[in-house]
């Protein structure tokens, strides 16, 4: 019955979407002065893998990456078995799970990275190196256990990361959550909006690491200097994708973008995209909760990354999943393959309508 509900729930949300859309037009996203260079990527959950396949996949123009309750690059191996029980313990029954200190095989996902390197199927691997890498883990996340994280620490390791390069945050307390210093459910709880008041700014502690060592400039203000934008994620989407409707390709038909007021003036900036994880999406329907009832924007404006934006001068990308029934139903990032095989390298339909959102946004740089 629940599963009756939930497609007849998706159904109207797609049919209320696609009216609203006809009455309102979004804009492209703006070309501003942004270095591609200076382009950084963080996420939680699905966002975190994905995060980590952006990275890994487009490692010459990604300065570092943040990731959040989540694994080594291509961990799923194409497999939603693998995904479920050996890079995280969400498969039912729970005690299928077969997450260990090995369980993801990183030599295996090593050699897959550097054959996939060689095959011209993502950049240069030599491009990892560079990166500045931070991981934030709970020592209570039974969705994406610490083991899967550690896990991830080795596979840049073994990549040839230097150890100084990267950093590892574990929080004691938390679930599987986003860290934050006092907005959301309690730190411990693993539950929506998975955004925990842990005393500890997530956002802060990942856009400081990557864009060190010089620290971040505080808030200077209450209120924000910038100015949100939702804007046509639809038309990023590349041209080959594949036949239907948009929401086929998991991506929602719009985004969000958070603009400094100097970067809005022509001021050089830099680029940070935020990945939500599953159940976090703008549009995200709750499996038990009534038609209309949306997870709204939420993780766009309280994971705790537009506070940090305007005194440093980060341009704050936040692109939008969406849920697929009977695929994707809780909105996460393709990170297992539910879109085709080519889901984490630059061939991928989602990989490749973010990177053209980061070619759009970089384009107006004046170097």
């Amino acid at each position: 019955m629940k599963v009756i509900l939930y497609i007849c729930t998706i159904a109207l949300s797609i049919l209320s979407a696609r009216s609203y859309g006809e009455a309102v037009s979004y804009p492209p996203l703006p070309a501003l002065n942004i270095d591609i260079s200076q382009t950084s990527v963080s996420g939680i959950s699905s966002g975190g893998f994905m995060a980590v396949q952006l990275a890994v996949a487009y490692s010459s123009i990604i300065k570092g990456v943040g990731v959040v309750a989540a694994g080594p690059y291509y961990c799923s191996q194409n497999d939603l078995l693998i995904a479920t029980t050996r890079c995280s313990c969400t498969i039912q029954p729970t005690s299928a799970c077969e997450v260990s200190a090995g369980s993801t095989d990183v030599p295996k996902l090593v050699s897959r990275t550097k054959t996939l390197s060689a095959n011209h199927m993502i950049d240069d691997v030599v491009g990892v190196t560079g990166q500045r890498i931070v991981t934030i883990s709970g020592a209570r996340d039974a969705t994406v256990p610490t083991a899967v994280v550690t896990q991830l620490q080795q596979f840049y390791a073994a990549l040839g990361v230097p150890t100084q390069s990267m950093k590892n945050i574990e929080i004691a307390d938390a679930g599987h959550t986003m860290p934050t210093i006092n907005y959301g459910v309690a730190c411990a709880k693993s539950e929506s909006p998975f955004i925990g008041k842990c005393d500890v700014d997530g956002a802060k502690e990942m856009l400081g690491w990557i864009y060190g060592p010089d620290p971040l400039v505080p808030p200077s203000a209450a209120t924000r200097q910038g100015r949100f934008i939702r804007f046509d994620q639809s038309r990023y989407l590349p041209a080959n994708r594949p036949s239907g409707f948009t929401w086929t390709t998991g991506m929602d038909t719009t985004g969000w973008l958070y603009v400094p007021s100097t970067c809005d003036a022509g001021a050089p900036c830099r680029l940070h995209v935020a990945l939500h994880g599953c159940e976090q999406g703008q549009d995200y329907v709750p499996l038990d909760s009534r038609p209309g009832l949306f997870y709204g924007t939420t993780f766009v404006r309280h994971a705790g990354y537009t506070q940090w934006a305007d005194n440093n001068r980060i341009v704050v990308l936040y692109p939008q999943a969406v849920s697929i029934a009977g695929l994707n139903p809780n909105g996460c990032w393709d990170w297992w393959g539910y879109t085709d095989s080519h889901f984490a390298d630059q061939q991928g339909v989602q990989m490749r309508a973010i990177r053209n959102m980061i070619g759009q946004l970089t384009s107006g740089a004046t170097h």
